[in-house]
């Protein structure tokens, strides 16, 4: 019998308003569960305690942790009890906010905390993390700036708490100057303040400031780098390509006992494999025990990248025997695989099991794998029946896009006009398509053409992207953009 189970079999006279439901001390073996708050609170109702403050907060907290185990009507309650309360207490707030922000409608927590606020609920340092965190998930950073400004204006922004959250925010955000700003500004920094503003940086392709502050907190007297913090200096390491940094990380992650766990087992796996050292990533992936979905992901798409198709194929179906369900990342994997490789019947049996086998719907990023493979493998016209076929095909640039360069390579012109007509009408200032039908036509002899397209180019002000290049040197990162006329 559950605790919880418990209190709802109790007698009446066994409950003691003086003594409070903590949710702490309320555990289950297998989660919090709808029936046996509802059968709770039912029973508070008849013993006439459902009114008391301390049986509302730990009601809210219950009904809470109902909807973070998927029960979404869980969440409905606890709103239900916060209504009802005549003075609803900052703790049920919090807890709903908290909850909200972890779902999978995270803009629900603004939008309560706001009428929260309306209710005369002062916040607290528990409030703003959880608001902040709303909006890091969500990428609103004006609402995050609001929930800023709100912060300083309560006196709440100094504490360690809420200047993580911050930091995150403007970190997730790519606003990583202002992230920068706030973490010099702190006189107490902990691991997470650390790994938000690393991560930041390794995420929007900072990889070099990224390492140096790993480095920094390698010489910080505390706190030290944790199995977060590695994960994050080896997605540096992937995005730059850079092996050697790379290795010195997995060295360090190694020496101080950090490089067990699942996630940094994936993350060097990426690492190596992006990197090129394909038979190093496979090495690990060999020696990781307990491998997740991820993992197997991770080491399908290092072998795709490397131009081993075929073994990422037989990989993919390995896992599947093992009893790991794909989802629809590693089939994109899977599929890129098979693109890369002219696999074309292995893609389409995987693209056709993706529905009748495992009962997902393909997404616009698998037409696309399909749309390469034909493309690449010259049968156009079915990857445009493919596209006309897809739910989204009509409306989706990428699609169109990918035709236009097995089109382009593939010197059909009239297949390429079709596209770029299609590109046009949904996504017409995407320099790239502009630039590849004027070689198109250059390259069929169509001079006249080619020029009139570079013409129309720059009536319309569509002026290529700067390209840049990234590589090691000495333990460092350089970038060099080129941008032409």
């Amino acid at each position: 019998m559950t605790a919880l189970t418990s209190l709802i079999s109790a007698s009446p006279e066994q409950f003691n308003p003086l003594n409070p439901i903590s949710p702490s001390k309320i555990t289950t073996d297998g989660g919090i569960k709808l029936s046996e708050t509802k059968q709770l609170h039912a029973a508070l109702v008849k013993t006439g305690l459902a009114h008391s403050r301390s049986s509302q907060n730990s009601l809210v907290a219950l009904y809470a942790a109902a909807a973070g185990d998927h029960d979404s009507s869980a969440m409905d309650y606890a709103l239900l009890v916060f209504s009802r309360a005549p003075k609803p207490t900052a703790f049920m707030r919090n807890t709903i906010v908290q909850s909200l922000a972890n779902s999978n409608s995270p803009a629900s927590a603004i939008r309560f905390y706001c009428a929260a606020h309306f209710a005369a609920i002062p916040p607290n340092h528990h409030t703003f993390p959880a608001l902040l965190k709303a909006c890091s998930r969500l990428l609103a950073l004006h609402e995050g700036q609001q929930m800023h400004a709100h912060s300083l204006k309560s006196g709440l922004e100094q504490t360690l708490l809420v200047r993580n959250a911050l930091v995150n925010l403007y970190s997730t955000c790519g606003y990583l100057t202002d992230a920068r700003l706030l973490f010099d500004e702190m006189p107490e920094r902990d691991i997470i303040t650390w790994n938000s503003l690393i991560a930041g940086y390794s995420k929007h392709g900072l990889s070099q400031e990224a390492l140096d502050l790993f480095r920094s907190l390698q010489k910080a007297p505390h706190p030290r780098p944790d199995a977060i913090t590695a994960v994050s200096a080896l997605s540096a390491c992937a995005n730059a390509g850079a092996l050697e940094l790379g290795e010195w990380v997995h060295a360090y992650a190694k020496k101080h006992e950090i490089d067990q766990g699942i996630t940094v087992r994936t993350a060097l796996i990426d690492m190596y494999a992006r990197c090129g050292a394909i038979a190093r990533a496979a090495e690990i992936f060999e020696l990781t025990p307990r491998r997740n979905l991820v993992c197997w992901t991770s080491m399908i798409t290092g072998l795709a990248v490397n131009g081993r198709g075929l073994e990422a194929v037989n990989l993919f179906d390995q896992m599947v025997q093992f009893g790991i369900r794909p989802d629809g990342i590693a089939f994109v994997s899977v599929l890129s695989a098979c693109s890369h490789a002219g696999m074309v019947e292995d893609g389409q049996r995987l693209f056709n099991d993706m529905k009748t086998r495992f009962g997902l719907d393909p997404r616009t990023e698998h037409y696309g794998c399909m749309v390469d493979l034909l493309g690449r493998a010259g049968r156009l016209e079915e990857a445009l029946g493919l596209i006309r076929s897809s739910p989204t095909g009509q409306s989706e640039a990428v699609l169109w896009r990918t035709l236009l360069g097995a089109s382009s390579a593939r010197g059909e012109v009239e297949m390429a006009e079709l596209a770029m007509s299609e590109i046009a009408r949904v996504e017409p200032r995407h320099h790239g398509d502009w630039v590849l039908m004027a070689n198109v036509y250059a390259k069929a002899g169509r001079k006249e053409e080619a020029a009139r397209v570079r013409r129309e180019m720059r009536i319309k002000k569509i002026g290529k992207e700067p390209g840049c290049s990234v590589i090691e040197v000495g333990g460092r990162i350089y970038s060099f953009t080129v941008e032409t006329e």
